[in-house]
């Protein structure tokens, strides 16, 4: 077999470095393919090679180009450039135009992507050689001149005939090598999308032609016989390209079923033998693969007390019990035009519209292994199969010819797999048909003549998806009548919308849910505090039995909001405020008429996220004034723009960071965003100018800083509000106060609280940082928990540090979740802000608080091991000293029925509470 010496000159001046020690664990462990790297002292990209263009990423940060021999090279500027979004980028050249070595690829503004961007350190990647051996011409830490030779490597000629052959190396097989083998499917859930996805990735890395033959004890051999019999159909329905996914997916194999593997080319026997380890490889339930122990111990405890036909459990974001049918969330297709007369211009149409798709997948892909997100990759990866299929491309390609724009064309061949998917038995085949469904509907996107609507069908269903965006989830609330996510965590935006609108609501509930299926399901939230229930076939004497429950809690919910304007006094005499947290004026006006004591939180990041510029001045001014004359006197306390981490804005480009959660968000940002802040101060000084003090001598509208972590960034945000509201001819300064979610703050309350007017503990943050548990991982919720004894003693520290001093508040899911509210009430802090409809339940609840008496249980708490013991202890505590609350009574109840509040044992010594104002939304759950 002939070999060729092979070069790749270097497409720009810079330092070598090796791909190894690329900061980017996609490249560095070669899970793009060989190659090199090169730290630029240029800002050009060049050719490295003659070739075509195939492919410029829309960011126009990365531009893969194939040479002469069928290599494909990725040239990718920097790391982590895509999220520049194109911004500091100039392409040069077009996808489908032929180069020479040495022409100019791209430009690119070095300073401005070294300012934002991860590295600028550009890998050069053969991607469709994984087995390729180069070898650099050039040492590491060398600098290298444009053009100069970089890489050699000798290839085969066969395996020039072979790379980057889509149909994974058709040529090959004529005179290649044969080999086949014999496997049984080994996975419970059969030969599914993942799996089939990896087959055709050994077929390319081995560029051989792949086909798996199902077999039979009447069939084996005849199908040995006449494989690649282009003349037989006998035996189609039996054996199946690796090179199209659905063709793969139509032999419906199942757990136990035979097959034989066959392979041509000049790697056939590799092929087979890493085809079949595949097949007889089981797989990890992929709903367990990502939770700890403790989890997967607690969610199958949860299972075997589910009634009636079983279910699913999850994560209590929002308290309640609902019963409706499933429905998947789903938005309805994009309207595309049915017909085109030119048919050449409409399958060049597909094509960019399939790349572009595609591209987006790769840096879906490329995410999810950089983050370790192994599953995740793997589903995107069967995305891409689906794209490249064959089958599926040469039915488009069929519609197009015959009259049908490119757009419908896609939606007419995906749509006749959807529904043989769902037609079929394989309840797994089934769920597949939303992955092809969600191709789909990316494909035709790009030809869209108007925005998707929301499918129907939602009006009193309880709604599962993966997860949901705020404004997603707004567009659906009213109608539905729980939500279901596979992913989310406690402390997600939705997770707070949910509790806001007091809509049930479980989360991390695993993938398993987006398989679930039910007419008439049961969504039961209240559980133990932490967990709940979705039944998926209650039976009747169920059914009767929650319809029974949901008359007593409607004639608790009337008697609760009876007192809900009253003031709260705790049996041993202390007084408690209870606020609201809200994000618009609308919920202003409903925390007035839910019995608010004021608002505690005012989100303001609401009104800059979901559009695409900020809100002006005067936006803001009359969001803010109209929230502070909804509350008709009582105080308003609106935390300053608090952007960055999972909350990002289209129109701001923050800085790329490896760790979002500990980089510039909250008041960090103000320094480098001085124009968004400062009109954010101004609109906030105008809304409350002239307005009349409290009842506590301060003002009615009142600022909160977040992500403080020492007094010096206080001191320069109220330098810069006089500064401002001089400017305004403004004397009177609102109140301002500091959110205390790093822990630095929580143990210098004191040195805060000699400066601020108010101290708010936000407990999601706190809980995050104290445990260093992000709270956007859903396999980690369970675990982050504001009752842990290591964040109840900062809390503790905060409180001491701030008695006598000024105000402390605590708001969110742990000041609404009766265990952990009562507790935050006996610790000292005398105001909870929850959402408006959890305000008469709470308030409810601390009336029947003696907090002095838990108050003297505080040391043994704290002394705990872990959140859940002191979850336990206090579970305890509430069947030991409290007692049971009367139906329809305005007590809170949990899932027993019990009381979870202190009652009426002798009180202890209480902290003296010093408290106003409030926070962000904690990492426990709420009841109705």
């Amino acid at each position: 077999m002939s070999s060729t010496l092979r070069f790749l000159r270097a497409p720009m001046r810079g330092v070598v470095v090796p791909l190894t020690e690329v900061p980017d664990p996609v490249f560095a462990e070669g899970a793009m393919g060989p190659g090199i790297a090169i730290d630029p002292l240029g800002e050009t990209l060049h050719a490295p090679c003659n070739g075509e263009i195939i492919q410029c990423a829309r960011t126009a940060h990365a531009i893969t180009l194939r040479d002469d021999a069928n290599h494909e090279w990725l040239l990718h500027i920097g790391l982590d450039t895509v999220d520049l979004d194109g911004d500091g980028f100039e392409l040069l050249v077009a996808t489908g135009e032929r180069v020479s070595a040495g022409d100019p690829l791209c430009r690119f503004d070095a300073d401005r992507l070294a300012q934002r961007a991860k590295a600028l350190v550009t890998p050069i990647v053969l991607t469709n050689g994984p087995d390729t051996t180069l070898e650099a011409l050039v040492a590491p830490g060398t600098i290298v001149e444009m053009g100069e030779d970089l890489l050699q490597w000798q290839a085969t000629s066969a395996a020039v005939a072979t790379a980057g052959l889509d149909d994974a190396g058709s040529e090959a097989s004529a005179n290649g090598e044969f080999a086949s083998g014999e496997a049984v499917i080994a996975s419970a859930s059969g030969l599914h999308a993942r799996p089939a996805a990896r087959l055709r990735a050994i077929a390319r890395q081995h560029a051989v032609e792949l086909t798996l033959i199902r077999t039979g004890e009447d069939q084996s051999a005849e199908i040995d016989i006449d494989i690649g019999n282009d003349n037989d159909n006998d035996n189609d329905n039996a054996k199946a390209s690796a090179a199209s996914l659905s063709a793969l997916l139509n032999l419906g194999l199942v757990q136990g079923d035979r097959v034989r593997v066959v392979a041509r080319g000049s790697s056939a026997q590799a092929a087979v033998d890493a085809a079949t380890t595949l097949l007889e490889t089981a797989e990890a339930d992929a709903t367990q693969r990502d939770v700890p122990p403790q989890s997967q111990a607690e969610g199958q405890r949860q299972a075997s007390r589910t009634s009636g036909g079983g279910g699913l459990t999850g994560l209590v974001a929002s308290a309640g019990l609902v019963v409706g049918p499933l429905v998947r969330y789903e938005m309805a297709l994009p309207p595309v035009p049915d017909s085109a007369a030119d048919t050449e211009q409409e399958r060049e149409a597909l094509t960019s519209a399939l790349r572009d798709v595609d591209t987006t997948l790769v840096q879906a892909m490329q995410a999810a292994q950089a983050g370790g997100q192994q599953a995740e990759a793997e589903i995107f990866e069967a995305h891409r199969a689906w794209l490249d299929d064959p089958d599926l491309r040469g039915a488009a390609e069929a519609e197009i010819d015959n009259g049908r724009s490119a757009g419908r064309a896609w939606f007419l061949a995906l749509e006749r797999e959807i529904q043989r998917l769902r037609d079929g038995d394989n309840a797994l085949l089934a769920a597949r048909a939303d992955d092809l469904r969600d191709l789909q509907r990316q494909v035709m996107q790009l030809f869209a003549t108007e925005a998707a609507a929301i499918i129907s069908g939602l009006d009193g269903a309880i709604l599962v998806a993966r997860e949901l965006t705020p404004s997603q989830f707004v567009a659906v609330a009213d109608r539905i009548a729980g939500l279901c996510l596979a992913s989310g965590g406690l402390t997600s935006h939705v997770s707070i919308l949910a509790r806001a609108r007091g809509l049930p609501c479980l989360v991390a509930m695993g993938d398993g849910l987006l398989e679930a299926r039910s007419d008439n399901a049961c969504l039961d939230s209240r559980g133990d505090g932490r967990h709940g229930v979705l039944e998926l076939a209650p039976d009747a004497q169920r059914l009767a039995a929650i319809d029974a429950e949901q008359v007593r809690q409607r004639r608790q919910t009337e008697s609760e909001r009876a007192a809900a304007f009253e003031p709260v006094t705790t049996l041993d005499g202390r007084r408690l405020h209870v606020a609201a947290n809200i994000a618009t004026r609308a919920e202003a006006r409903s925390a007035a008429r839910s019995g608010a004591d004021g608002v505690g939180l005012m989100r303001s990041e609401f009104l800059f996220l979901e559009r695409q510029t900020a809100p002006t001045l005067a936006e803001q001014q009359a969001e803010y004034r109209a929230a502070v004359e909804a509350m008709d006197g009582k105080p308003v306390v609106v935390r300053l723009l608090d952007i960055g981490a999972d909350k990002q804005l289209p129109y701001l480009r923050l800085p790329a960071t490896p760790n979002p959660a500990l980089g510039e968000r909250g008041v960090r940002l103000w320094q480098t965003q001085p124009a968004l802040f400062e009109t954010q101060l101004d609109a906030l000084l105008e809304a409350g100018r002239d307005l009349p003090l409290c009842e506590d001598g301060l003002t009615a509208l009142r600022l909160m800083v977040p992500m403080v972590a020492d007094v010096g960034e206080l001191r320069w945000v109220r330098q810069r509000l006089a500064s401002r509201a001089a400017s305004l001819g403004i004397e009177r300064l609102p109140a301002l106060g500091v959110m205390i979610e790093v822990p630095t703050a929580a143990l210098c309350a004191d040195d805060l609280a000699r400066e601020a007017d108010f101290l708010s503990i936000g407990t999601n943050d706190l809980t995050q940082y104290a445990l260093a548990m992000d709270r956007e991982v859903a396999s980690l919720a369970l675990r982050s928990d504001v009752l842990h004894p290591g964040v109840l003693r900062l809390i503790a520290s905060c409180l001491d540090g701030a008695s006598g001093q000024c105000p402390v508040a605590v708001c969110g899911a742990a000041a609404g979740d009766p265990l952990a509210g009562a507790l935050l009430a006996a610790m000292g802090v005398d105001e909870l802000s929850v959402e408006p409809g959890r305000i008469a339940a709470v308030k409810a609840g601390l009336r029947r608080l003696d907090a002095g008496a838990l108050a003297a249980r505080l040391p043994s708490l704290l002394a705990l091991a872990d959140a859940a013991a002191v979850r336990q202890a206090l579970q305890e505590l509430s069947g030991s000293l409290l007692e049971e609350a009367p139906a329809g009574d305005d007590g809170v109840t949990g899932a027993s029925g019990q009381r979870v509040e202190a009652a009426h044992s002798s009180p202890g010594e209480a902290k003296p509470g010093t408290g106003s104002a409030d926070p962000d939304a904690s990492h426990t759950t709420t009841r109705s």
